[in-house]
């Protein structure tokens, strides 16, 4: 198996790229973050490598780091999820922002892929809420307030007390929403054990 590629891009296209290692040209299938990314023909690249043999296929997809390519495996443990579509999936969410959007049950973020539809979206949701890699799951909040220290926090107290972490972002982040100004440390805490012991 092919765990990595390391040479310079020949040549690219819609949703493939061609990275030259030695003379040799292999055809890496890619998200489109990760093409965006890619230098100009010739430059140096080296690409995290996921491959899938099948009967009939032998595939290789490209990452830029192991996170992404072990998104790719979880997303494909999804039963309707492909390699064609995880690869939308990561080209339209880093994997900051997925992880973000199944701990937070975000459907709406999920849907925003062509071809995730709410019933692909509730099911990603569902099979992939205890999945995340570890330390996948950002403990800040985009745009709440005291984001940083204060949800970082509320989630590691109500982790220390033995709630999964996807369970602890999600009822933090919406603590944090709901109280706004009021969302100290300490607010944070009541409104989580509150929700999860409802």
């Amino acid at each position: 198996m092919i765990a990595k590629l390391s040479g310079r891009l020949d040549s690219s296209g819609e949703g493939w790229a061609v990275i030259d290692v030695g003379g040799v040209g292999y055809l890496v299938f890619c998200a489109g973050r990760t093409l965006a990314a890619l230098p100009s023909e010739g430059g140096a690249v080296s690409l995290q490598i996921e491959t899938v043999v099948r009967e009939d296929q032998f595939n290789l997809y490209g990452f830029f780091d192991a996170r992404e390519r072990e998104w790719f495996r979880l997303l494909r443990t999804v039963q309707s999820v492909g390699a064609k579509m995880a690869l939308a999936i990561l080209g339209l969410l880093s994997p900051d922002e997925l992880a973000l959007a199944i701990a937070a049950r975000d459907k709406a973020t999920l849907t925003r892929v062509s071809g995730v539809g709410p019933k692909l979206a509730e099911r990603m949701l569902t099979e992939l809420k205890d999945k995340a890699p570890v330390g996948a799951v950002p403990v800040s909040v985009p745009g709440a307030v005291g984001e940083s220290q204060s949800n970082a926090d509320a989630v590691s107290a109500l982790v220390n007390l033995g709630y999964r972490q996807s369970e602890a972002f999600g009822v933090v982040s919406d603590a944090a929403r709901r109280l706004g100004d009021e969302a100290t440390l300490e607010n944070l805490i009541q409104a989580g054990l509150k929700e999860l012991s409802a």
